[in-house]
């Protein structure tokens, strides 16, 4: 039967993510509209970010963190593009992201002394195979894969090389260990909700002294650039961005930051996503045809929650029945206002993909679940050309 209830926020998708729970376009009506990024006003606001985003992860007082373009594929690009090349690279690769930093160093930047590890989607590469003489580049969370890896265990203190880490689906919603992370990138619009384009870099000492002493053998952009005769440029991690921010999204992100402080901090954000992903944890044990792609539950995302469906019917079908089948299930629910923007990624396994960071309500992932299965329910009969057949049953 079609469930009575739904979510009050439809939204669950994997970026641009869910506002803020209360948000409203009056969070915005203080911005700086009209006014220069570097007047005084703008260039306070825009510190505020940096310094309340500072404050709320717990990032060390030695580290820079600043705001840069092109969101958190901008800030990667520039951290790789500025950084490798001093010596050999490792790369980490599992989803669609971090596989496209591993590109990115054999394509783009030509790296000659590369190595890739790669594992399937829904797995983890073996970490204990890199090598800490060498610089490593790695996703801490895979956003189109549901695979995070679960600790810093297996990165060394007494590192040569820098770590540079891709965290934008983990940061705000996962305990980072700061101090193992000599480069780290996200984006406003994943855990906080904030809007697109802007990117922020954090730069360990070491980051910073790799800038100072090594000078890539390839031309970079401007807005790569981060240092100026051979010394970090201060003001880029300090509010003077290298290009025009849009001071709505600075606003926006100043709400989001506000509203994180207000309801205790990073230990709730992190307890928020937790406790969705534990709803879908305990549907799918439940479930006769929805599993998790990750399949080992260390490894499990709180964030970008990927479902594949186990049912023997779906599986015997083609590869395009299976596409029209998810599709189908997405459609349904995006007309009946259950839920947006679910599927899987485009070059992820055929599945569902359920945002679960902080934003996201419990109450609305628990009212999800019920429509979820309807949804499979009506597109296995479509498919079928008959009703379910009894052996299978949804969860209701």
């Amino acid at each position: 039967m079609k469930p009575s209830q739904t979510p009050n926020n439809p939204c669950f998708s994997s970026g641009p993510c869910a506002k803020r729970p209360g948000w409203s376009l009056d969070a915005l009506k203080d911005a700086a509209l009209g006014r220069s990024h570097r007047a005084k006003v703008g260039k306070n606001k825009l510190a505020g970010v940096i310094e309340r985003s500072k404050k709320l992860l717990g990032i060390p007082d030695t580290y820079q963190l600043g705001i840069v373009p092109a969101s958190d594929t901008g800030s990667v690009e520039m951290a790789m593009w500025s950084l490798l090349g001093e010596r050999g690279v490792d790369v980490l690769a599992w989803e669609s992201f971090s596989s496209g930093w591993a590109s990115d160093c054999k394509s783009q930047l030509q790296l000659k002394d590369l190595r890739v590890f790669q594992a399937d989607y829904g797995k983890l590469p073996d970490l204990s195979q890199v090598d800490w003489a060498r610089d490593v580049v790695f996703a801490w969370n895979g956003t189109t894969s549901g695979v995070r890896i679960p600790n810093g265990d297996w990165i060394a203190r007494d590192r040569a090389g820098l770590s540079i880490c891709d965290a934008t689906s983990a940061v705000f919603a996962m305990d980072l260990p700061w101090d193992k992370l000599d480069v780290v990138t996200w984006s406003w619009q994943k855990v906080l909700g904030g809007e697109g384009a802007h990117g922020m870099l954090a730069l360990s000492p070491r980051a910073v002294a790799r800038l100072e002493s090594f000078t890539p053998n390839r031309p970079l952009p401007k807005i790569f650039q981060m240092t100026r005769g051979n010394k970090l440029i201060a003001g880029i991690f300090q509010g003077e961005t290298i290009n025009t921010p849009s001071m709505l999204c600075v606003e926006d992100a100043l709400d989001s930051l506000k509203w994180a402080e207000s309801i205790g901090g990073l230990p709730t954000l992190i307890a928020r996503s937790n406790a969705n992903l534990k709803s879908i944890e305990a549907w799918v044990a439940q479930s006769s045809w929805a599993a998790f792609l990750a399949e080992d539950k260390s490894v499990r995302s709180s964030t970008s929650i990927c479902l594949k469906i186990k049912d023997p019917h779906f599986t015997s079908l083609s590869a395009s029945d299976q596409d029209a089948h998810v599709k189908s299930i997405v459609s349904s629910l995006e007309k009946e206002r259950v839920a947006y923007d679910i599927g899987a990624y485009r070059d992820a396994p055929v599945g569902l993909r359920i945002w679960g960071g902080a934003t996201v309500e419990t109450s609305d992932i628990q009212a999800l679940l019920p429509w979820l299965d309807w949804a499979y329910g009506q597109a296995r009969t479509a498919f079928a050309g008959r009703a379910p057949v009894e052996s299978v049953q949804v969860t209701q």
